[in-house]
């Protein structure tokens, strides 16, 4: 293919003066520099303010600096929410089963799990004791050495790290050790994978399902006497991410995809090509999104990840560990952030305002192109028939004219005009609005002395 090269003219641009103004159809006007949200990952708490019963409901969001924002939030039932683009709510783990993640590996990654043993000879149930996960627990049976069958007199009012002096290390020794346990402890505890009869390939126990007298029966008969459980107690960990899968009715990947597809796309026939398309393009494609460098270095301090700054889409991992967090926080193992917080906010000065309007003109530049190449024949082309400058310079035009941020430039006195250049200013576009700006925004914060 031959190929054709032309200047073309792409339009003007104002040219700023020594004093930091523009001077746009003969008059001076001074860019104000916007105040806006940092891009990023936020977690905050309502607290207790929108249920009546006063619950405190966490949430998390990740904010690019543009593209679709993920929004994860708790209900008073505990069950976890995500949002993509204000759309309805979905169950979060739908979005973890899209991103390739199957139910036991969801589960595995939010919960402990303990093994447990059964001993036919003795008629008796077993697990291995890991003091790390009980040590803030009381437990309500004796503890009792599996191996010499030493029953340890602990207090069963206080939890494992509150025992006496005495007690306390002979309770850490048995760590790793099996324990002797009632089998009252094992119901209605949570299995943490399948357990399948190899004689005959039937799944005994599905992952996330609940343990009943008749489910080990079942197992002692088909001689398994080996399985797993999760570990949480609704009270000091939460049962929420369990709770989730439940109302979670998609068993795969591609039904995942799917469902996602149809609440960005309402009323669109779904079919699986399409829905992977719309859902990598969502959040890793660079054309459509993007954190910049700024919220990727806050997503790796805020999360611990150790990620190379210039890799500025979302990764699947990033997604897990922001759930993550947003659980250990309702766990209380950490705590919010303050959206107000001047750490949490950044400044977009006349460049990068303009650098935005222009990829808007841009954008709608292509469009003409591609309008005017279906319409044409090509080989008789120049680069100058189908580029117009009118699409970039009337937005950057627009922009310098008649924007919320241009503003005729105060010139009462030297000092009017220094504040001027000064300013900055919460509004604008991508930023509030007068009639949305709550009390909050308004008043000040300790971050701005």
């Amino acid at each position: 293919r031959d190929m054709k090269e032309q200047e073309v003219y792409f339009g003007e641009i104002p040219l700023m003066t020594e004093n930091g103004t523009f001077i746009v159809n003969g008059t001076e006007r001074v860019i104000v520099s916007q105040l806006h949200r940092s891009p990023g990952v936020f977690f905050d708490n309502d607290e207790g303010k929108s249920h009546a019963s006063g619950k405190v409901l966490y949430s998390a969001r990740i904010i690019p600096y543009r593209g679709s924002w993920i929004e994860f939030d708790f209900d008073a039932k505990d069950i976890l929410h995500v949002r993509i683009d204000r759309r309805r709510k979905l169950p979060a783990t739908i979005l973890l089963k899209a991103l390739g993640y199957t139910t036991e590996e969801i589960l595995r990654h939010f919960y402990e799990t303990e093994q447990i043993f059964y001993r036919p000879d003795l008629d008796r149930y077993e697990k291995v004791f890991r003091f790390d996960l009980w040590k803030d627990q009381k437990i309500t049976y004796p503890l009792i050495d599996a191996e010499t069958d030493e029953v340890l007199p602990i207090q069963t009012t206080k939890a494992l790290s509150k025992q006496s002096r005495k007690m306390r290390p002979r309770v850490e020794a048995l760590d790793g050790k099996r324990i002797v346990i009632p089998k009252e402890t094992i119901l209605h505890k949570i299995s943490a994978s399948d357990v399948i009869d190899l004689r005959t390939g039937l799944v005994l126990l599905e992952c996330n399902e609940e343990i009943t007298e008749e489910k080990l029966q079942e197992l002692r008969e088909a001689g398994i006497n080996e399985f797993e459980i999760l570990f949480f107690d609704n009270i000091k960990i939460s049962g929420a991410i369990r709770e989730t899968l439940l109302l979670d009715k998609t068993t795969n990947e591609e039904e995942a995809i799917i469902e996602i597809y149809r609440r960005m796309r309402p009323g669109d026939p779904p079919t699986v090509e399409s829905a992977r398309r719309l859902f990598e393009d969502l959040f890793f494609n660079k054309v459509y999104y993007d954190l910049s460098k700024v919220g990727r270095d806050k997503l790796n301090r805020k999360l611990k990840l150790d990620v190379p700054i210039d890799h500025q889409t979302l990764r699947k991992e990033d997604i897990l560990a922001v759930m993550r967090h947003l659980f250990d926080i309702k766990n209380r193992k950490g705590k919010g952030d303050d959206i107000d917080h001047l750490g949490n906010r950044r400044i977009r000065a006349v460049g990068e305002l303009i650098e935005n309007q222009y990829r808007v003109g841009l954008r709608r530049m292509e469009r003409t192109i591609k309008e005017r190449m279906n319409m044409q024949e090509l080989d008789t082309l120049m680069p100058h028939d189908l580029i117009h400058s009118k699409s970039v310079s009337s937005v950057i035009k627009e922009f310098f004219g008649s924007s919320q941020l241009s503003q005729f430039m105060d010139q009462i006195n030297p000092l009017a005009e220094v504040t001027h250049k000064r300013r900055l200013s919460a509004l604008g576009p991508g930023g509030l609005t007068r009639d949305r700006a709550g009390f909050e925004v308004r008043d000040v914060h300790s971050t701005h002395y």
